[in-house]
């Protein structure tokens, strides 16, 4: 969007937008403004401020889906005044909700698909604690009944999003992470034993690491919960937070036991707005089996007139993100969401093929395997720039990449990873590997290579 220039008719007159009274002074920013303006006018000043943004399209960074289409915004236009919560104001929306998670759980292979129980949120953080609060409320039950003490419960999981690290915090439960070891990139079946213990209330496993885009090996992590049980008599559960992956490991690699495939597993969380395409605004989490979700844990309301079963952390939140996800699954199928993630995996694959060549850079995954990203480091402590340094200079072009450290143990390897989603071409992924190498040959002092595309002679 450009800067501006229409005129609008006031008084009989011409009044250009930008020198208007509101364009004369910055906008308000501390206290509601006494009078009222023209909503047209006051609807191209904050279009204009937002300009600063940076362009959705290059960012790199975010896991979060930044490509729809016309008919997602209709639909979500559709929506804009319902109220997900109030399902027995808004029964249809309700139902559409309930077959995405019946849809997601056959997807999922757990066991009575059409029969389990799930619910959409508002990302997958709170997806997480709902299924945090299941596992600890599960755990403290049999404690009790074996008449032992509940005040110690802990969560075992390797790299984790923070919202993790929240979960243990408002809800009392110590996070015990276990730290990365050698060249590690996440938890692995080795680590179990020595953090899980009779107040464990379960094992995070990672579908998708924030950090690097990996998965970590559920089928591994419960087969040496099987053994720790067989040693020990402790069954543990395992959650899988696919937040990624759970809406990329069905299409691309549909032969991976991470799910409810494996018995352990009795929760998953994965967000629709993410790898499932939808408009931001919309997670899920499933639970293997009804059982799994402790009925206290449901509070029925009575509300405008009906009895309305809720578990949620927010009572107000909109169904347009949750139509536009039962939309996507119609409208996409799962032939259509393995060539959008395909295509994907092929820019990746892109992009870590041209790294060896375009800088001085090691590959830590590859985007083979797991999610379509790419995670590198410098390889050559001679060279006169940092990654932070790269991060800058990309962002002058408009590309933002992360740099940061990798967690516990690995904290002095610094690294990129770049996230390649839908909407991402083949030929804007050419130019983002183009200003990459523009971009060490400046830092390094090198001559910088020719863009491709149109050069004026």
């Amino acid at each position: 969007m450009g800067i501006i220039h229409e005129l609008t008719p006031q008084g009989g007159t011409y009044q250009d937008t930008f020198v208007g009274l509101l364009a004369e002074e910055s906008l308000p920013r501390k206290r509601v403004p006494q009078g009222s303006s023209d909503p047209r006018e006051v609807r191209k000043l904050v279009s204009n401020e937002l300009l600063l943004d940076g362009n959705a399209g290059q960012n790199l960074a975010t896991f979060c889906t930044t490509y729809d289409d016309e008919d997602v915004r209709y639909l979500m236009d559709l929506a804009i005044n319902k109220n997900m919560i109030d399902k027995d104001e808004y029964p249809q929306s309700a139902e559409i909700e309930n077959r995405c998670v019946h849809m997601l759980a056959d997807l999922w292979h757990a066991p009575h698909a059409g029969a389990t129980i799930g619910c959409s949120t508002e990302g997958s953080s709170e997806a997480c604690m709902l299924a945090g609060l299941a596992l600890k409320w599960q755990w403290r039950k049999g404690r009790l009944a074996q008449g032992k003490s509940t005040d110690r419960p802990n969560l075992v999981c390797g790299p984790v999003q923070i919202c993790w690290d929240k979960f243990a915090r408002y809800f009392d439960v110590e996070l015990r992470q276990v730290p990365l070891t050698g060249d590690g990139l996440g938890m692995g079946p080795e680590d179990l034993a020595k953090y899980c213990d009779e107040n464990t209330i379960c094992v995070v496993a990672t579908l998708g690491v924030t950090f690097t885009g990996i998965y970590e090996p559920v089928r591994e992590l419960a087969a040496a919960l099987d053994d720790l049980q067989g040693r020990t008599g402790l069954d543990i559960p395992i959650h899988v937070d696919a937040a990624s992956g759970g809406f990329i490991a069905p299409f691309l690699q549909p032969d991976l036991e991470w799910d409810f495939r494996v018995p352990r597993v009795k929760s998953i969380n994965a967000s629709g707005h993410k790898y499932g395409l939808a408009p931001l605004g919309v997670a899920w989490v499933v639970w293997r089996d009804t059982s799994d979700l402790p009925e206290e844990l449901i509070f029925r309301v009575d509300y405008l007139g009906g009895d309305m079963p809720t578990f949620a952390l927010n009572f107000s939140r909109p169904a347009g993100q949750i139509i536009s996800q039962y939309y996507l699954l119609l409208r996409h199928g799962r032939d259509g969401y393995r060539e959008i993630h395909e295509a994907c995996a092929k820019s990746a694959h892109y992009i870590a093929d041209q790294l060896p060549r375009v800088g001085p850079f090691e590959l830590l995954y590859d985007g083979q395997g797991a999610l379509p990203a790419v995670c590198y480091r410098i390889n050559d402590d001679s060279v006169p720039f940092t990654l932070y340094d790269l991060s800058d200079h990309l962002r002058m072009r408009g590309w933002q990449v992360p740099s940061y450290p990798l967690p516990a143990n690995r904290q002095d390897t610094i690294i990129q990873r770049i996230l390649i989603r839908h909407g991402m071409s083949r030929d804007m992924t050419g130019l983002f590997v183009a200003d990459l190498e523009a971009g060490v040959k400046t830092l390094t002092g090198g001559p910088r290579p020719s863009r491709p595309g149109f050069h004026h002679n």
